[in-house]
């Protein structure tokens, strides 16, 4: 099986379009194992991206034998039970001392981990086994969590020889010219905008827009968008906290403010902006009480 065959895969999950991906997979019969194993990858995180942890954990047997499946067990595990977490990274830790660093699956699934744990090192020491766009791309963007934009745009120019087509690699582009602002702001929207014109607007890719949009100052245009993502997927997380941002540069009411912060703290309680909100808020009420005593 070729590249291509699985080319509406991996477009559909790296646009945010995962229900689609996972109705193309349906489609493609694979013919070796380890096709069948990149395929399981990308239905199984696109399951997970839509909270659909328990199922992910349902399919996958707890002692399967497939390096694979067992990282993509081990991942949905990690994202739906925080109390296991720390258990998790022990194990991961002990693992990557003892697998096979070639193994592509186990180095871009682990480093996943890692990079929801902030710990870069060990994502970059992973992903810099991998081979393919997504896992460099991966790299692209821990480099850029990293505030590290000048070694982002050299593993982008390296993407950029291998397939500067591939829509994977015009998003670690758009990623890049967001990362570098000013003037490049306007090459990231367009970059989008060919995706969205070519592909439909995901989620993902209309975040991403209004997120040009808002460091342009250009709010208005930006919360179109915004709403344009909320009717598809009302309880994003991406989409409340950037409509937060907008409303707050509009004036909107603070019942509208209120409303988006509930909603990040019913669906998203362990999101970074979600702890770092609440953690600020203890903080205030602290202040004032002890100002009140």
């Amino acid at each position: 099986m070729s590249i291509d065959d699985l080319f509406d895969v991996k477009n559909a999950y790296f646009l945010g379009n995962y229900q689609q991906c996972i109705q193309a997979a349906e489609k493609i019969k694979c013919k070796t194992d380890t096709e069948e194993e990149e395929k399981s990858s990308y239905v199984y995180r696109s399951l997970m991206a839509q909270n659909k942890h328990s199922l992910v954990l349902s399919e996958i047997p707890p002692n399967t034998d497939v390096i694979s499946l067992k990282c993509l067990r081990r991942l949905a595990q990690y994202y739906s039970n925080k109390n296991e977490r720390n258990n998790i990274v022990m194990e991961i830790d002990s693992d990557v001392k003892t697998s096979d660093a070639s193994n592509e699956q186990f180095c871009l699934l682990t480093a996943l981990i890692y990079i929801n744990e902030s710990d870069f090192e060990n994502a970059l020491h992973l992903l810099n086994n991998c081979s393919s766009l997504e896992g460099q791309a991966t790299m692209v963007q821990v480099l850029l969590k990293m505030d590290r934009v000048d070694l982002a745009m050299k593993k982008l120019k390296e993407m950029q020889e291998i397939d500067e087509d591939a829509t994977i690699t015009q998003l670690a582009s758009a990623w890049v010219n967001t990362a570098l602002g000013k003037e490049k702001l306007k090459d990231a929207f367009y970059t989008y905008q060919e995706l969205i014109d070519k592909y439909g607007g995901t989620v993902s890719l209309l975040v991403s827009q209004a997120s040009c949009l808002i460091q342009q100052e250009k709010y208005e245009e930006a919360e179109k968008l915004l709403i344009d993502a909320q009717q598809k997927d009302a309880d994003n997380a991406e989409v409340c906290i950037n409509l937060y941002v907008v409303n707050s540069y509009l004036g909107k009411s603070a019942e509208s403010q209120g409303r988006l912060i509930n909603q990040m703290k019913h669906f998203h309680p362990d999101h970074p902006w979600t702890t770092g909100y609440c953690a600020k808020e203890q903080f205030f009420e602290k202040l004032n009480t002890e100002s009140c005593a």
